[in-house]
């Protein structure tokens, strides 16, 4: 157990990928989880494995959602110290091919679900962390899953890219307007990681970028676990991860 052990995070995608990596290894720290995406029987299985584990399943596009996860944290667990802010999804294509309809979905997940997640968390932090309650250790910690591509682009890709330019900006606004606070907010940028988002593609991503050795999943809870693991002082807004082979 860690010194995060008895802290709660809420996780949002959760039933795959980074989602899953880091509910499994903020389990194994002690942290007790409500963990939430579409697929209930993954999530199920999930909680059946690691134990401690809150389920509720639904759309992150129901802009009910956010809040009923706090709640749920707080009501089950009596606080909620980390929000996982991790549900996503991947468009991209050239202009000729591109299907719009699917951006704009794509759009509503990354950047309306997104935002709506954090101001949910922010505005449940700002309240544990107020005047009432000075430095106390249910401040709150914010992480968000944005991507190299929030910081950099390449041919095809601007329609995810623009996605997480606005999710790196909403960031680093807020991180600013909380400064002095105890309130922390950061983004993970990620360069490939294998994860269910490519199982569509024609070509494996790692192929196409000639990528022969991609993060994993593990790669990023590791990473989580260290932001989580910092002085209080401390503010990590902002650490991008990529495989040796990443060149852009």
């Amino acid at each position: 157990m860690s010194d995060l052990a008895g802290q709660v995070a809420v996780i949002t995608g959760a039933s795959s990928g980074i989602g899953e990596a880091v509910a499994k290894d903020l389990r194994q720290a002690g942290l007790n989880l409500v963990i939430s995406a579409r697929r209930e029987d993954r999530l199920k299985e999930l909680a059946g494995q690691i134990g401690q584990t809150t389920v509720v399943a639904g759309d992150i596009l129901d802009p009910d959602l956010p809040a009923k996860l706090i709640d749920t944290a707080v009501q089950t667990y009596g606080r909620c110290d980390v929000v996982f802010n991790n549900a996503g999804t991947l468009v991209i294509s050239p202009l000729d091919e591109i299907d719009i309809d699917k951006v704009c979905h794509m759009v509503r997940i990354n950047v309306e679900a997104a935002f709506r997640m954090a101001h949910a968390a922010l505005m449940h932090f700002r309240k544990t962390s107020s005047a009432d309650n000075p430095g106390g250790d249910n401040a709150g910690h914010l992480i968000n899953t944005s991507s190299i591509m929030g910081t950099k682009v390449r041919p095809t890709a601007g329609w995810y890219a623009g996605t997480k330019y606005a999710l790196e900006a909403l960031c680093e606004a807020l991180r600013m307007e909380l400064a002095g606070t105890d309130i922390r907010i950061s983004c993970i940028e990620p360069g490939l990681v294998v994860t269910e988002l490519h199982n569509d593609w024609p070509t494996p991503p790692a192929q196409v970028l000639n990528i022969p050795n991609p993060l994993v999943p593990e790669d990023i809870a590791r990473l989580v676990r260290f932001i989580l693991e910092q002085p209080k002082h401390v503010r990590l807004p902002r650490i991008m991860i990529l495989p040796g082979e990443h060149s852009i």
